[in-house]
């Protein structure tokens, strides 16, 4: 039996929605940054056919006007809700589920004491913190500028986008970050305390 052009063609378009499909679950369940490899070995798709689906699944979110956003940074991939609506996402969910507890406190440790020496930041965290800055650079969140054997480490304007914070002029960006979570938890303790009441 012969296939017809156009019986091809809404096969192929079948196929290419289910993969698109198969895309969204493997961003949407992941919840984090994604590099190449790791959507390779989630989605089971060829490296040149998941570059074509990340960029359609891109144009698709931002053709719906949607909450929901396909990211892309250095390489690295993530569904996400847009920056205007990351106050909600603060308030549903203190911190960022990303990070580890270890990375919060490298990450902190940046925030406080920028611009840092990299191999500073080692003394005090340890080896591990090599991998908590590679993290922090590939995301954007930090820059990095060569000086000598070592680099020197501060907040990128992604840092303030991603937290939902200004960049402070002169402030502390951690103190402002801090006191944003405890607002977010006291929030969240009236509302348990307000349901409890009722």
């Amino acid at each position: 039996m012969e296939i017809s052009a156009k019986t091809a063609e809404e096969i192929d378009d079948s196929r290419e929605k289910e993969d698109l499909r198969t895309l969204e679950a493997v961003l949407f369940v992941s919840g984090r940054f994604l590099n190449m490899t790791e959507l390779i070995s989630l989605s089971d798709f060829n490296p040149i056919i998941l570059k074509e689906l990340l960029e359609k699944l891109k144009d698709k979110y931002e053709k719906m006007d949607s909450a929901i956003e396909v990211v892309e940074k250095n390489g690295l991939w993530k569904m996400d809700v847009r920056q205007e609506y990351s106050w909600l996402v603060n308030k549903l969910a203190t911190g960022s589920s990303e990070f580890t507890k270890a990375e919060k406190e490298t990450l902190a440790i940046i925030a406080f004491k920028q611009p840092i020496k990299q191999s500073v930041i080692i003394k005090i965290r340890g080896n591990k913190a090599y991998d908590h800055i590679k993290k922090f650079f590939d995301l954007g969140l930090i820059k990095k500028k060569k000086e000598g054997h070592t680099s020197i480490l501060s907040l990128s304007d992604d840092f303030y986008d991603y937290f939902g914070i200004q960049n402070p002029e002169g402030g502390n960006p951690l103190k402002i970050v801090l006191k944003k979570e405890m607002e977010i938890e006291k929030a969240g303790d009236a509302e348990e305390s307000s349901v409890r009441e009722k």
